[in-house]
Parts: C-alpha cells; sequence; structure tokens
C-alpha cells in the first residue's frame, strides 16, 4: 500500500511539473531576437544611468525606442517576457548568452583602449627620446619661459 501510495503520489509531482505555468502567446518573440532585445535594453539601461540629461533633453524613451527598432509592441515584449519567465531554464539560457555578449564587447572595447593607450606610451616616449637626441647634439635651442 505504502508503494502505491508513493506511486501516485510521485506521478502527480511529475505530472505537475510538467505543466504550463503560462501558455506560449500567438505573437512570441523567437529566443534569439528576445536575448537580442534584452541585450539592447541592458545598453541602453547603462548609457542612461550615465547620461540621464542627455536621454532627458533628447527625449528618447528606452523602451519605445526598442518597440520601434524590433517592430514589437508593449504586449509582444510584456507576454513573451512572462512566457520565458516560466520557464526557467530557457529564460536562464537567454540571460546567460545576453551576459556573455556584453562581457565580449567588454572585453573588446578594454583590449581597444588598451592597445590605443600603449600607442600613445610608445609615441610620447619616442618623442622625448627624439628631443633628448637633440638637445644632446645641441640642435634644440632653450627658450625662456614667458613671464
Amino acid at each position: 500500500m505504502k508503494y502505491i501510495i508513493t506511486f501516485f503520489l510521485g506521478l502527480m509531482l511529475l505530472v505537475s511539473c510538467a505543466e504550463k505555468v503560462v501558455e506560449e502567446p500567438e505573437n512570441l518573440i523567437p529566443k534569439e531576437e528576445m536575448t537580442e532585445i534584452l541585450h539592447d535594453l541592458a545598453i541602453l539601461n547603462a548609457a542612461k544611468s550615465g547620461a540621464r540629461n542627455k536621454f532627458n533633453e533628447s527625449g528618447i524613451d528606452v523602451m519605445e525606442f526598442l518597440y520601434e527598432k524590433y517592430g514589437i509592441d508593449s504586449t509582444q515584449f510584456s507576454q513573451s517576457d512572462l512566457y520565458y519567465a516560466s520557464l526557467p531554464l530557457e529564460y536562464q539560457t537567454i540571460y546567460q548568452e545576453v551576459e556573455a555578449r556584453l562581457k565580449r564587447q567588454k572585453d573588446t572595447l578594454e583590449a581597444i583602449g588598451k592597445r590605443r593607450n600603449d600607442s600613445v606610451r610608445k609615441a610620447n616616449l619616442k618623442r622625448s627620446d627624439s628631443l633628448k637626441a637633440l638637445k644632446e647634439k645641441g640642435e634644440v635651442k632653450k627658450t625662456k619661459p614667458v613671464p
């Protein structure tokens, strides 16, 4: 008897876990596009927090911009976001992809900045060495500072 009750409880648990909490909306945004939207949303929100005055002056609304860019509306976005949120593994996958893309972009920008800083440092060192060599040869005239 104990095994039968355990079996039925296990079966009910299995069936209840497989039940969808939220039905898939008719106009579901595909997972790849949802990833793109959430990526852009993260970047725009970061930009907005850093340059709030510019966003306020320009009258740009982040969500309206995204709706127009992707050809969606607020209802479609909300329903799709709710649907993906009801599937924790899918939602986690989407956000992990967004996070990975942001990290790749950050790493790329940091590498570009490092190369630029290194080249400026190298150019300054070269210039300094050239001036030093000219001074040693006596080819550079010393000027008096202007009072």
